[in-house]
């Protein structure tokens, strides 16, 4: 997966704001929906939503937190697996997470910088992290250059070091995604960088769901950049949204056969002044092209679909006016 480096949007929004504010927070430009697969607006969460900008392609899966029974607003697009590219990362860094809990300012235990790790060319056919073998990164440190930065390198270096090998944690990576009931996917490798990781945007929703119940993973996709491990300067987030439309995290994830994808939490405030959590998956933007473009059209479209449901959930969404 070739993720492109771009310049981060903005500082995220503190952590703090993250915890505790969301109502029912557990411990391009689109077009309205009108493919007989789309699902919106379901009436457990009240008002329907069929006016939300969705993608015009690939797919799209919005909820909220605290409302309704589940908060659903709903899916765009047929839920075809497809290439998710480095949102992959994602459950990486839930399965090393709940393997290994870190707690809030915890750096955890020390990982020996591999061969592999230091060898994976930094030419740009694919994201990495430049780092030196026998180098002893914290945990906490290694998921960071992980979400942040998107280091396919770093990704494969804590499968080895939490499974023994990259294949046995691809097996962890599967189960983990069906004990989360994400029937439509199927990791190949820990990092995306294989086209054969594939997954729905409803699916990956569900794995959005979860993790962001972990304060140091929401800690970690909230921050705008990460020291390099050198100390030698900066290295900005993928997620450019950050700091904008209310954007606090997730991960962003592109390659050709991928296009763009973006996994996204931010925050909006419903008709009686609740600060919600939104949680939203898009994915397939502009593949086949390149990997830079694709995560353009991927941020472009995430941030007019957050925008769509921060206006419905302040006019016409839950709550008294």
């Amino acid at each position: 997966m070739r993720t492109a480096l771009l310049v981060t949007g903005g500082l995220a929004l503190a952590l703090v704001a993250a915890l505790g504010v969301f109502g029912g927070l557990p411990s391009g430009s689109g077009r309205p929906a009108t493919d007989p697969s789309d699902r919106s607006g379901p009436s457990a969460v009240g008002p329907a939503v069929p006016s939300l900008p969705w993608p015009a392609q690939g797919q799209a899966s919005v909820l909220v937190e605290g409302i309704g029974e589940r908060g659903d607003l709903g899916t765009k697009g047929a839920q075809t697996p497809v290439p998710i590219a480095s949102v992959a990362k994602v459950m990486t860094a839930y399965v090393i997470l709940e393997d290994h809990p870190l707690r809030a300012g915890e750096a955890g235990p020390g990982i020996r910088v591999d061969e592999k790790a230091a060898d994976t060319p930094l030419s740009g056919a694919e994201s990495a992290v430049p780092v030196v073998r026998g180098q002893q990164l914290t945990e906490r440190q290694a998921l960071e250059l992980m979400l942040i930065p998107s280091g396919n390198n770093i990704a494969r270096l804590l499968a080895r070091w939490d499974a023994g090998s990259e294949k046995a944690f691809v097996e962890k990576m599967n189960r983990a995604a069906r004990a989360l009931g994400m029937n439509h996917t199927t990791y190949t490798g820990a990092s995306g960088y294989e086209s054969t990781t594939t997954s729905t945007s409803a699916d990956q929703l569900q794995l959005a769901r979860q993790v962001m119940r972990n304060e140091v993973f929401r800690s970690i996709v909230a921050q705008g950049s990460v020291e390099k491990p050198d100390g030698s300067g900066a290295l900005p987030n993928t997620n450019t949204l950050l700091g904008t439309s209310g954007v606090i995290g997730i991960k962003t994830g592109s390659s050709t056969p991928a296009g763009g994808a973006l996994m996204w939490a931010a925050t909006g405030v419903d008709r009686g002044g609740n600060k919600r959590l939104i949680l939203g998956v898009v994915l397939h933007q502009s593949p086949g092209v390149n990997a830079a473009t694709g995560l353009y059209a991927a941020l472009d479209a995430s941030r007019t679909l957050i925008e769509g449901v921060q206006h419905w959930l302040s006019t016409t969404g839950p709550g008294p006016r």
